[in-house]
């Protein structure tokens, strides 16, 4: 990037958005390196993309039903994406597995937030997998996209999360996702400021 211009980050959702909201505070502070310039969800009513209006960024809704396949639609997102000079796609509670139509265009360009240990636990409900594993420790996972089956990205950050004797996996989820508010800003950080370097399989950091 230019000297002084802050990376374009575009956000994929299609609930709550809980995740986007760290990214959206993040990038309302003046000495953060990114801003998130568009949201855009697989569902109408998504509460996320609620929250990318409050905070004054574009909310787009792209109807997965308007494309003949998976991969028309994905080059729809990759078109989106790319009309508004995105730099870095965050897939933040996106319930849709990318082709690699997608995955191409925005290689070593896309993130995407996980709920376990990663490789431990991936896919769907990786916090009742964990319980149900009888797992003592699991936590949060910030990786990037790649074109392999589910949640199998170089990965970027980490960050523990204990499993409680008496926890559910609602108070699991909630411990967890307070550490993914962490590590999702400081990843997408760590990348616009230019030091994440993708060796193999492996991210180092700067």
């Amino acid at each position: 990037m230019p000297a002084g211009d802050r990376l374009r980050v575009g956000v994929l959702v299609s609930g709550r958005g809980s995740n986007l909201q760290a990214l959206l505070d993040a990038s309302s502070r003046p000495d953060y390196p990114a801003e998130v310039v568009v949201v855009i969800s697989d569902r109408e009513r998504a509460a996320a993309l609620d929250r990318a209006r409050a905070a004054g960024v574009e909310a787009l809704f792209v109807n997965p039903k308007d494309f003949g396949d998976r991969e028309a639609f994905d080059l729809a997102l990759v078109s989106e994406l790319t009309t508004r000079r995105v730099g870095l796609v965050c897939n933040a509670g996106f319930m849709r597995i990318l082709s690699p139509a997608y995955t191409r265009a925005f290689a070593g360009r896309a993130m995407n937030i996980h709920p376990s240990l990663l490789p431990a636990f991936p896919g769907l409900h990786a916090q009742r997998q964990a319980l149900d594993h009888g797992a003592k420790i699991t936590g949060a996972t910030v990786h990037f996209v790649d074109d392999g089956p589910v949640d199998t990205g170089p990965i970027i950050l980490q960050a523990s999360v204990p499993v409680e004797p008496d926890d559910t996996e609602e108070t699991l989820s909630a411990r967890i996702l307070a550490q993914e508010h962490r590590l999702y800003p400081e990843a997408v950080r760590l990348f616009a400021e230019g030091r994440l370097a993708v060796v193999g399989r492996r991210v180092t950091i700067r």
